[in-house]
């Protein structure tokens, strides 16, 4: 595989680094409402369950739409594809911060979602066209921005936030329409993939076992994951700028141990069984918020803590994905992501309930078993973990090929251009 020197790798052309800082963008996203979800409940006399469908509608339409992401690109081409999701994103995020409701920006969290599905689907594929350096300086450009963004998301939410609730919301809308602007004028038109990708495929996809039971680890997970993300904030009873800037911290540590942390686990015990202990370290930590609730610096001490093992979690369920997965790339990242993003749907809304019938130390409960319940899944597939490691290690024939750019695909980052440059790269070699 080809490598890039380090002057190579920041002397890109123009568009490489427009759909860059649309990246960071679009992956502040993620941590970006955190810093608010108190101002938010406060200001627009919601309960806490009602704000926590801001993930719920951005999570489960990111699911659903996961599934024909692939499929509007390989019709319309990336380029187009990468600025109907701006184009989706700066509207509706727009919208939200001018709405008046909790209900508003619930369904105008919907539309984001369903612009952030389309750009994070076919941003790393006009970054591998247009980068210099091959798919190894694609691949790095592409982490870099995904770790800016989610460490910088809480941070620009809280310092926006603390202005006002609204702050967070029209910041991105600002910054997307920049990035817009530079990708309709400085990105060229991407060839679309020889082969259209089918509609149905990923669901298909799940009647394989190995595919399947990567996917139900990830509900599990995913719902521990987001029930953390969109409750947390309320004990810590901060300000908005004192909760990005611990939000931020998680973040950094996220962003960090996903490049670093997860390969580094995955060569010296093999992805089993780093899975089976930074999942329960994750279950621990969450267990410990629910236990802890009323200490606030318990709270804020797990939640920066879990940056480590949530960093690695992430790469390392991708990784297994690929690993055992069956089918295509691209039809398997899509089959996950619908799954993963299900499950990270529906854990604050069901959080939300049982706040409202109990109290706020069920949810973390819940969310550590079934972070835990997760692990026993998981464990169902050990054997072909076990082979794929093997595999893996013996060199097989594409296997360090196979899993490069996990990190980079780790939320849903065109697989299809992965597959793509290593196709080309392979070829003068065969």
């Amino acid at each position: 595989m080809s490598t890039a020197s380090g002057g190579t790798l920041f002397k890109q052309p123009k568009a490489v680094y427009a759909v860059a800082f649309a990246c960071v963008v679009s992956f502040m996203g993620i941590g970006l409402v955190d810093p608010i979800l108190p101002a938010l409940s406060e200001k627009l006399h919601a309960t806490p369950s009602q704000v926590s469908l801001l993930f719920t509608s951005y999570l489960l339409v990111t699911a659903v739409a996961m599934l024909f992401t692939g499929w509007v690109a390989s019709r319309i081409g990336a380029k187009r594809t990468l600025i109907a999701g701006l184009v989706l994103i700066v509207v509706f995020s727009a919208l939200a911060g001018l709405s008046g409701s909790i209900g508003g920006i619930v369904g105008f969290r919907a539309g984001w979602g369903l612009g952030n599905a389309l750009f994070i689907a076919t941003s790393l594929a006009v970054i591998v066209a247009s980068a210099s350096g091959g798919f190894a300086g694609a691949i790095v450009l592409y982490e870099a921005a995904l770790g800016l963004g989610i460490a910088a998301g809480p941070l620009i939410g809280g310092l926006l936030g603390d202005l006002s609730w609204r702050g967070p919301f029209f910041g991105v809308a600002v910054l997307m329409a920049i990035a817009l602007l530079a990708t309709v004028t400085m990105v060229e038109d991407i060839q679309r993939p020889a082969r259209k990708t089918s509609l149905l495929a990923p669901v298909k996809a799940l009647r394989h076992r190995s595919l399947l039971t990567m996917g139900l680890t990830a509900v599990f997970y995913n719902w521990g994951f987001f029930t953390m993300l969109g409750y947390a904030p309320y004990p810590m009873e901060l300000d908005a700028i004192h909760l990005g800037f611990v939000f931020f911290a998680w973040g950094l540590l996220l962003a960090f141990f996903a490049v670093t942390g997860a390969p580094w686990l995955q060569r010296r015990f093999g992805t089993a069984p780093s899975l089976y202990g930074a999942l329960t370290a994750f279950a621990v930590l969450i267990l410990l918020i629910g236990l802890f609730t009323d200490v606030r610096w318990v709270v804020i001490a797990c939640v920066i803590a879990s940056g480590i093992v949530a960093g690695m979690n992430n790469t390392l369920t991708t990784q297994a994905v690929m690993l055992v997965s069956p089918v295509e790339r691209p039809v398997a990242s899509a089959a996950y992501g619908f799954l993963r993003f299900i499950g990270g749907g529906l854990a604050p809304y069901v959080a939300g309930k049982m706040v409202d019938h109990w109290n706020i130390h069920v949810p973390f409960v819940v969310g550590a078993v079934a972070v835990l319940a997760g692990v026993a899944v998981l464990a169902t597939g050990h054997l072909e973990l076990a082979r794929a490691d093997a595999g893996l290690a013996a060199g097989h024939a594409g296997a360090s090929d196979d899993v490069a750019g996990e990190i980079a695909d780790e939320f849903g980052g065109a697989p299809d251009a992965i597959d793509h440059e290593l196709e080309v790269e392979r070829a003068p070699q065969r």
